[in-house]
């Protein structure tokens, strides 16, 4: 076996303190890219995630396993910690390293997913799982049993145990600690072996830029939820009030970004279409006053949706019912008043069109009987014509409008 030995001119060292995503994936295979394109000998990922997704866990060790330069996994800042998703990626790394006061762990597939499994299900996952990590483990030198029962029994190492058991090859107080101490360390890359030479080394930060930031802070559940709401609503504004043009504007961009975010969440997607559904009823509440059928059925649904939108076990973290009730209650309640005053509207008495000029109060310009006359309403001319003879002068009251013509009577005196 050829062996290699690495003087470091560079390590690229990148920093994740959040769910594994799709973003993560894709910040980790930029970090990659560039440290291939300037020739760098070392990454170095410092770790601290409470776990992820399953699919965007597994493109993040493709990329670490594919690339030819070694790739460190290191779980830091103490305190943090290498939970689900994260685990297996740390244990995939070429060295895994943990800062003291860490801990790895709980890789079970309903936390790595997000929501609950059935267990025929469950099984299944946890057997692909199983087959994954043992390969990884074996291929890597680490402690297979040890790592199986982190999927299995969802347990958990410090940063010692993990250590001690071969989950783990080195624990480092820093950065520099960790070059210092992976110095001369030999790793296997493919068909090489690497001898890692860590002297004289020029460390390059390359943190998250405002694309991986701002996607990471839409993928919270919180966040991900009102968005969601905001896009219908804006929507409904939309079709409700066609031609305002921003309601829409805001409400389709809204509805795009969140649901970006609740994809990458991995979230019950029966929760969104019950959401969906709850705004539905609103919306024909106010099309078509039920006198509040349609709202309760609106407040049931949307209320439902909005407890199973995300699994109590995700590693993002739920949504606190704080803020689904408020949002379901402001919901149902400015519907209902939207209703009320359509439905007020609609009973109101019209004040355009032939039927707003039924009521309306003039002058006879000239003798008005049953054979016509001239009559001014509103600073208008209008041809008129009456059952009882009415005097030049006198103050009418249009009783219809018949084409052109309208039907007046002598205006009665209050008095």
């Amino acid at each position: 076996m050829t062996i290699f030995q690495l003087s470091l001119a560079k390590v690229i060292v990148a920093k994740w303190n959040d769910a594994v995503t799709p973003v993560m994936a894709d910040y980790i295979k930029r970090v990659i890219q560039k440290a291939e394109n300037e020739n760098a000998s070392l990454i170095i990922l410092e770790l601290d995630t409470p776990g992820g997704l399953d699919t965007a866990m597994r493109d993040i060790i493709k990329a670490m396993m594919k690339t030819p330069i070694p790739f460190v996994v290191f779980v830091y800042p103490p305190g943090a910690r290498a939970a689900s998703a994260g685990a297996i990626i740390t244990i995939s790394a070429d060295i895994a390293a943990m800062a003291p006061s860490t801990n790895i762990g709980s890789a079970s597939p309903v936390q790595m997913g997000g929501r609950d499994l059935d267990e025929t299900m469950k099984k299944k996952i946890i057997n692909d799982m199983v087959a994954y990590v043992k390969a990884i483990a074996k291929q890597k030198g680490r402690n297979e049993k040890l790592i199986v029962k982190m999927i299995t029994e969802s347990i958990n190492l410090p940063a010692q145990e993990a250590l001690k058991k071969k989950v783990i090859d080195v624990i480092a107080n820093d950065i520099y600690d960790l070059l210092k101490k992976i110095d001369g360390k030999k790793i296997k890359k493919g068909n090489y072996e690497i001898k890692i030479n860590t002297k004289n080394q020029n460390i390059e930060y390359v943190n998250p830029g405002f694309r991986e930031r701002f996607l990471s802070i839409i993928a919270n559940p919180t966040l991900a939820y009102l968005l969601l709401m905001i896009g219908f609503y804006g929507i409904f504004f939309e079709l409700y009030n066609p031609g305002a043009v921003i309601p829409g504007t805001i409400g389709a961009i809204s509805l795009l970004l969140a649901l970006y975010a609740l994809n990458a969440i991995s979230v019950n997607w029966l929760g969104v279409l019950l959401i969906a559904l709850g705004v539905l009823f609103f919306a024909l509440e106010v099309i078509t006053p039920t006198f509040g059928a349609l709202a309760l059925s609106g407040i049931i649904s949307m209320l439902i949706g909005s407890i199973i939108l995300i699994s109590p076990d995700s590693p993002y973290g739920d949504i606190s019912l704080q803020v689904i009730l408020p949002v379901v209650a402001l919901s149902a309640l400015f519907f209902l008043t939207v209703a009320y005053f359509g439905f007020k509207a609609q009973k109101k008495k019209k004040l355009t069109g032939k039927e707003g000029m039924i009521g309306k109060i003039g002058i006879a310009e000239t003798d008005v009987n049953k054979d016509g006359g001239k009559v001014f309403i509103e600073g208008e001319l209008w041809n008129a014509y009456s059952e009882e003879p009415i005097k030049k002068g006198e103050k009418v009251k249009v009783v219809s409008v018949e084409g052109l013509t309208v039907k007046v009577e002598k205006e009665k005196s209050k008095d």
